[in-house]
């Protein structure tokens, strides 16, 4: 289980970036291969990325329910509260 350079820390990652590398790690780990070290650590990787999915994926959904449509059929943005 050969560890590639991480070029970017996670929060600066984007969604698909995330998931993308997310996906390999469950690969990797599924395949078995490696030192139990080496998987106890992408492990630990993934579950950051994990949370950092769900974090993006959430932001993403308040976007989406802050959209609204006007009497004339026209799309507006809600401002939302923490904003």
């Amino acid at each position: 289980m050969a560890e590639k350079p991480k070029s970017a820390t996670i929060k600066d990652m984007s969604f698909e970036d995330a998931l993308a590398e997310l996906e390999e790690i469950v690969r990797t780990l599924e395949d078995g291969g490696g030192s139990l070290d080496a998987a106890i650590a992408a492990y630990a990787r993934g579950a950051e990325l994990k949370k950092h999915c769900e974090a993006k994926l959430t932001e993403a959904k308040a976007k989406v329910e802050r959209i609204s449509l006007g009497p004339g059929g026209q799309v507006s943005l809600e401002p939302a509260d923490n904003e």
